[in-house]
């Protein structure tokens, strides 16, 4: 379209995609004054989880795994718009679902990463010892890690997914020279973005309930084991469901197996935006609410377990 074009033709290209990107920019400055807010309400009602909560944080963005990660991530976001998917016109939906789960992966292993590193390895080194013998309980400690976990992930969440947006945009425009509109409108670039945004909400409450398993695994187990089994656990949220569901029938003992996981383990299915995204739906706000609430109660689940953990270990 605007490869070798003229300069008007590429201006008016560049103006198509950026002009709806005004809602990446609000969306993008209300989900960091919603942190602001966040962390002065637990400083205002919780100090000492504020202060954990805050050194875990700064930690967590300062291990060179977050940069890695977030280089990887603004990299290939970059480099997506320009792939060519072949599916005929639908390459922007494409876009949308491997964008989605690049941004969720990357969290996730920044998630566990930093979960291992600051409860696990401080159990293992006294650091933790000798923070509990000032007046800190282990329920702050946990929670303080917990929420300062949060933050780095929900920065690569609002770093990533404005540049994801953007692509999303972007990508609209230039794959229009492979359909048949060969002058999309901002109002259609817009409308896309909308469409997928839900889905990085939806990401965000897959990476809080991962991050709070492991939270509890780092309780007892070091680095590798918890990578491992809260991979497997990733695996299997997303399989259990759709093995019930189509083999369940025929096989009792798969039907009993499966429920039996699906009771204890998290249903990450319940975040998974791919219907949407190839039936070009909006995600409902009553969707959004149910995901959101399932999220909190798990991860209130996963942290009382981690409680339960942590108060039976001996530290000495």
């Amino acid at each position: 379209m605007f490869v070798g074009g003229t300069v008007p033709t590429v201006f008016g290209a560049m103006r198509t995609w950026v002009t709806p990107l005004w809602i990446v920019g609000v969306g993008a400055l209300a989900a960091v004054v919603a942190l602001y807010i966040l962390a002065f309400l637990v400083r205002w009602i919780a100090p000492k989880v504020a202060a954990i909560a805050h050194t875990t944080a700064k930690e967590g963005m300062s291990q060179p795994l977050f940069y890695v990660l977030l280089t990887v991530g603004i990299f290939a976001l970059i480099i997506f718009p320009f792939v060519s998917y072949n599916t005929f016109g639908e390459d922007v939906k494409m876009l949308k679902a491997e964008g989605l789960t690049l941004i969720k992966v990357l969290a996730i292993v920044l998630a566990l990463w930093t979960a291992s590193v600051s409860i696990a390895d401080e159990i293992e080194g006294r650091t933790a010892l000798t923070l509990l013998s000032k007046p800190v309980g282990r329920v702050q400690l946990i929670v303080g890690k917990f929420l300062g976990i949060l933050v780095p992930v929900a920065v690569i969440f609002i770093i990533l997914g404005v540049i994801f947006l953007a692509s999303v945009s972007f990508k609209v425009v230039y794959d229009a020279r492979e359909t048949a509109n060969p002058e999309p409108t901002p109002a259609e670039c817009f409308k896309e973005m909308v469409q997928v945004a839900p889905g990085l909400g939806l990401a965000f409450m897959e990476a809080v309930i991962l991050a709070s398993v492991s939270v509890a695994i780092s309780t007892r187990l070091p680095m590798l084991p918890n990578l491992v089994i809260s991979s497997a656990i990733y695996v299997l949220g997303h399989l259990v469901p759709t093995l019930v569901a189509s083999l369940g029938g025929q096989f009792p003992l798969v039907s009993f197996v499966g429920r039996l996981l699906a009771a204890v383990l998290p249903g990450l299915e319940h975040f998974n935006m791919e219907t949407g995204i190839s039936t070009g739906q909006l995600v409902p706000l009553a969707y959004l609410a149910g995901a959101a609430a399932y999220c909190a109660l798990y991860s209130l689940a996963a942290l009382l377990v981690a409680l339960l953990l942590f108060e039976e270990r001996d530290l000495a």
